[in-house]
């Protein structure tokens, strides 16, 4: 843990990169920005909800009503049903649930905007949010092997402190974002260069990266 310690400091308290304002806009855009970017849901998501400020106003929308604000996000028309469905379930912004077990229960909320809504909200980490930069740069660091991100959560969550998961996740995905990118990373100024598997190989397997 220690040599991740660099990472935690740099990174570890950053807000995440969607704009929010409450747990209501955060659970709406974690959905919404789901295999898009957070710049685009940015973008879109003042219109959104100046038109549905609540989880009441939410809950009484049609999926046509609420395609004119989304209908340029990835996979809209099902986003649109999940939100629909989920405000009608919630109701009120209060009744948001707070846990790993109810935020999964909702549709359209898998484990890793589960676990952005916990470490944003500031509550107790139960796991570990894997993105797809996290998917990324944990094998190229050396925490965590493969390719599925329930499997790189687990083995994360084994090396990590609990008090750290709500830290460990959003370093690596920060990290992910701004230098270990997926061509071209930065590795020459990247603060994990030292213990970073991807960058010490043997100079032959690296060399196009610094050409």
């Amino acid at each position: 843990m220690e040599y991740l310690e660099p990472l935690m400091k740099l990174y570890g308290t950053r807000k995440h990169p969607l704009d929010y304002k409450n747990r209501y806009q955060l659970l709406v855009m974690v959905i919404l920005s789901a295999q898009d970017s957070d710049k685009h849901i940015n973008e879109l998501a003042p219109a959104f909800f100046d038109a549905y400020p609540s989880m009441n106003s939410l809950a009484t929308a049609t999926s046509d009503d609420l395609y004119r604000y989304v209908n340029t996000i990835r996979n809209f028309g099902n986003k649109s049903e999940w939100l629909i469905k989920l405000a009608q379930i919630i109701k009120d912004d209060d009744n948001i649930p707070t846990s790993l077990a109810e935020l999964t229960k909702l549709p359209g909320i898998g484990r890793k905007s589960s676990n952005v809504i916990i470490r944003e909200s500031g509550n107790e980490a139960e796991g570990v949010i894997v993105d797809l930069h996290v998917v990324r740069v944990a094998p190229r660091i050396g925490i965590a092997t493969g390719t599925q991100p329930e499997k790189i959560e687990k083995q994360i969550m084994a090396i990590v402190p609990k008090e750290s998961w709500n830290s460990i996740g959003m370093a690596l995905s920060f990290l992910g974002r701004e230098i270990c990118r997926p061509t071209n990373p930065k590795c020459t100024i990247c603060i994990m260069n030292k213990v970073c598997n991807y960058y010490n190989k043997p100079i032959q397997e690296n060399r196009s990266l610094f050409d």
